[in-house]
């Protein structure tokens, strides 16, 4: 499973590792030649973890329609980008390591 991370990674990226998924963390602005430079063409899952970086999600599905999407954040989705979301996720609520299992189900 090819997974991009957009903002701070949170513990998230090593959580994924350390169930075989293949992680890209992507910091800063995410536009859309970042995304692609990142594979985001070819990815399974998006995780945004700074919801300042929610316009990568609607940027990221034009580039991949059937791309998985996830916020892992504290701060509330804009209502423009609820819509294109899979799952949001309050770090509060689940850690990192429930959070990694639940998006990836089959691998290990």
């Amino acid at each position: 499973m090819n997974v991009i991370i957009v903002g701070p990674d949170r513990g998230l990226g090593a959580a994924l590792d350390a169930r075989g998924a293949d992680v890209t963390r992507l910091e800063g602005a995410a536009s859309g030649d970042r995304l692609r430079e990142a594979g985001i063409e070819s990815a399974d899952l998006l995780v945004v973890t700074d919801v300042g970086e929610a316009t990568a999600i609607p940027v990221a599905l034009e580039l991949n329609e059937g791309l998985k999407t996830v916020v892992y954040a504290a701060d509330s989705v804009p209502e423009f980008v609820r819509g294109n979301l899979d799952l949001a996720v309050h770090p509060d609520v689940l850690p990192v390591e429930a959070v990694a299992e639940e998006l990836t189900p089959d691998v290990e």
